[in-house]
């Protein structure tokens, strides 16, 4: 990629969205949306931006940063027409899978859930939330320390770690930390953005505590620090992030790769960074865009070419929201 890239905004696909979090996109150009706080899912026309319900995920509890998060389509290897969800409950926070039917009627389009992963601690902060298929057909799974540090360094724990783990829930045969183990990587504070390059390389973003955001070169086993470091320390045993910012910076959310760049979306930081890649280091300095013009960013997808789509946050309750909020946009970048 260039070392200096551009952004454009080619349309505004939705508006009135309310609290959307997670973003799965469709073959046709249309998009499931997931509201935060609602437990609904809408899809959105990729023509002219209609929203029609497709079902209201049955258990949600919103609450905080609590309530129906990220959301991915098992299209690896053909897919298989299942809508998986991650959420918190009243007891947990847990991964569903649920067969979705878009020619059934609207509202009555998801089918009953299955359970594909529970006993993910919560709380009304650090849930986590992203989940994604990587190109091993694994399902990927951001979580959060759910406010108690401690979890991201227990080795019974699920909280603070990325898993791996197939489409059933069930620990793969190689490639995790452990046999019979779902955890990939420890040591996480609350990951909320996953995204796998061109040569299929694992990128995780999260929060840090009141010093440094992190995006970072996930490998199995590897330990990424958190409590005991933030940011890059250089301590022997834990990995240093590839890139960091404050968090008035970033607050990162939702991650993407595209042509050649990760792309970072920040919530504090109100803006899109991004960060053109040179195998595993930076090509060049990370650069921002958008700031301050769409408020909080929570999501950010990749079409598959050369386009984003952005999802905002300013009616999770921490924003300033306009009467379009929220909203999801296509972007053009290089």
């Amino acid at each position: 990629p260039p070392a200096r890239g551009s952004v454009e905004v080619v349309e505004t696909v939705a508006t009135g969205l309310d609290s959307p979090w997670g973003l799965a996109p469709l073959d046709n150009g249309d998009l499931l949306v997931s509201s935060r706080d609602t437990g609904r899912i809408l899809r959105i026309s990729g023509e002219d931006g209609g929203k029609t319900e497709v079902g209201e995920v049955p258990g949600v509890q919103p609450g905080g940063e609590g309530g129906l998060l990220g959301i991915a389509l098992n299209d690896t290897d053909g897919g298989d027409n299942h809508l998986y969800a991650y959420f918190t409950s009243a007891s947990d926070n847990r991964i569903v899978r649920m067969l979705y039917t878009p020619g059934k009627p609207e509202g009555r389009q998801l089918g009953a859930p299955s359970t594909v992963f529970t006993g993910l601690p919560k709380a009304g902060n650090h849930n986590g939330g992203r989940i994604a298929f990587g190109p091993d057909g694994m399902l990927y799974v951001g979580t959060g320390d759910a406010s108690r540090p401690g979890l991201a360094q227990d080795e019974d724990s699920p909280a603070g770690k990325i898993l791996r783990m197939k489409p059933d829930g069930t620990p793969p045969e190689d490639g995790n930390a452990e046999d019979n183990s779902v955890v990939f990587s420890s040591g996480h504070r609350n990951v909320q953005g996953l995204a796998f390059d061109a040569e299929k390389r694992l990128w995780a973003s999260e929060f840090g505590q009141n010093t440094w955001d992190e995006l970072n070169l996930v490998k199995s086993g590897r330990n990424y620090g958190w409590p005991h470091v933030e940011g890059k320390a250089g301590e022997e045993g834990y990995v240093d992030p590839v890139v960091q910012w404050t968090p008035a910076e970033a607050s990162p959310s939702g991650l993407a790769y595209a042509r050649g760049s990760l792309w970072m979306a920040g919530l504090r930081g109100e803006r899109l960074w991004r960060v053109p890649l040179d195998g595993e280091e930076p090509l060049a300095d990370p650069q921002a865009f958008l700031e301050g013009e769409l408020g909080r960013l929570r999501t950010v997808v990749s079409d598959g070419a050369d386009g984003l789509w952005l999802v905002t946050s300013n009616t999770d309750g921490r924003g300033d929201p306009d009467d379009k909020d929220d909203r999801i946009l296509k972007l053009k970048v290089r």
